[in-house]
């Protein structure tokens, strides 16, 4: 089929694992439906090159449990119904032993359902949204921070911590993407109910962040997921509601960008904007000088100091930044670090266990305490029986002269930036 890719990724070094011998063992096949192409196609090519990068560095040491890995990726177009297929054709055609997850909500959520069947151990590197782990999966294990809905306590605790009392923003307006991973967000900051699709109360999220934080919301607007391009009359009635704070939940780096061109175009006058993407490098090479002072949450920055570990030893995020330069040519950043991530966890259940019986693996991370967590560039995880991290905050970046410093919290890392607040004035 045109849209399967199929990478493997088997080394010399294997051979000498075995003896020498020109005969290879058996690889064990990872799979994984990216959206290599869609809406989602900048993260989906980076997902990739994340997991490339870590069975390429194992293959190189000499292959896991005695075996080569052989990744097999396929283009699901950002599509759902193409991503239900390729899940069911990576498991029952490909075989492949075990899965490595996709990228975006969206995808994630019915994904989960096909992994969840064939008792398949479900590593998700992008699918926040609340619906996701309320499912009652067994297999579903998220390694980024907490569900979306949670995202907001980081974003009113970076300004209770870093912005003086008599400066902080006291009204917001909030715009998002019609998209699970932004509306789940929303959803926290708005103090919202969350419902699964068929009916049912998931999660009563009121009063809400920016209520709790005395923060009034004087304007709210939810864009179309595909094809919305009337950024300059959203930012338009952003600027008229007079709000200080503005918070732009996009889908997508590029509607980031969109949004803050517009934001600028208007000349509109912003304390404090926040954005759910913006940690990537098109982000900032598409706006500049304008990126200055926007604020973007993110699960991994290269300055925080976390160990990980791969092929039985400390592996540092400056290994990893250093291992993804000399492959790819260019800078890794957080949609790289995720599924990197995702597979030194995957390959640590393995190592540990001997085998990728899933259900063993399963097992094996269930049983991961923060004691004995799995180690990763992203920090320690242990999961709740949801399959979602435990206390695991998000970390908050921003934009400052041209680099991403990471500026919250401010006490738990060497190296943590001083916030600039007021945003400075468009130029």
């Amino acid at each position: 089929m045109r849209d399967m890719l199929k990478t493997s990724l088997v080394t010399a070094a294997v051979c000498g694992l075995l003896g020498g011998t020109a005969q290879a063992a058996d690889p064990i096949k990872i799979g994984a439906s990216l959206p290599l192409t869609g809406n989602f196609s900048v993260s989906g090519q980076k997902h990739k090159e994340g997991y490339e990068l870590c069975v390429d560095q194992i293959n190189a040491a000499g292959g896991l449990i005695g075996r080569p890995l052989e990744l097999i990726v396929s283009d699901n177009r950002s599509d759902t119904e193409t991503a239900i297929n390729q899940a069911e054709r990576l498991i029952n055609v490909d075989k492949a032993d075990v899965i490595f997850g996709t990228f975006s909500s969206k995808l994630t959520f019915p994904v989960s359902s096909v992994l969840e069947k064939y008792g398949k151990v479900h590593p998700v590197p992008a699918g926040g949204a609340l619906r996701i782990w309320e499912q009652g999966h067994k297999h579903a294990f998220y390694f980024q921070q907490n569900a979306a809905e949670y995202v907001g306590e980081t974003l009113v605790s970076t300004i209770r911590d870093v912005i003086p009392a008599d400066q902080r923003p006291k009204k917001a307006a909030l715009v998002n993407a019609d998209d699970f991973f932004a509306n789940a967000i929303a959803a926290g900051l708005l103090g919202q109910k969350v419902t699964n699709p068929g009916g049912g109360l998931v999660a009563d999220l009121a009063p809400g962040y920016l209520k709790e934080s005395e923060i009034e919301v004087v304007y709210t607007e939810t864009w179309p997921e595909e094809g919305f391009s009337d950024w300059l009359n959203l930012a338009n009635s952003i600027k008229r509601s007079g709000a200080d704070l503005v918070i732009g939940l996009t889908a997508s780096a590029e509607e980031a960008v969109q949004l803050t061109r517009a934001l600028k175009t208007v000349r509109a006058d912003i304390k404090l904007l926040y954005l759910s993407q913006g940690t990537q490098a098109e982000f900032h090479e598409g706006l500049g000088n304008d990126a200055e002072g926007v604020m973007v949450h993110s699960s991994w920055h290269e300055e925080v100091p976390f160990v990980g570990t791969l092929n039985g030893k400390d592996y540092t995020n400056q290994q990893f930044l250093a291992d993804f330069k000399a492959k790819y040519g260019k800078d890794a950043d957080e949609d790289s670090a995720i599924p990197f991530a995702v597979c030194q966890g995957v390959v640590q259940a393995i190592e540990a266990i001997g085998t990728t019986d899933n259900a063993k693996l399963s097992e094996w991370m269930h049983a991961r305490t923060k004691a004995e967590p799995v180690r990763t560039i992203l920090g320690p995880f242990a999961w709740d029986e949801r399959g979602l991290p435990i206390d695991r905050p998000f970390l908050m970046a921003q934009w400052q002269a041209g680099k991403l410093n990471f500026i919250y919290p401010t006490d738990e890392f060497a190296g943590v930036a001083q916030a600039i607040h007021p945003k400075p004035a468009w130029k």
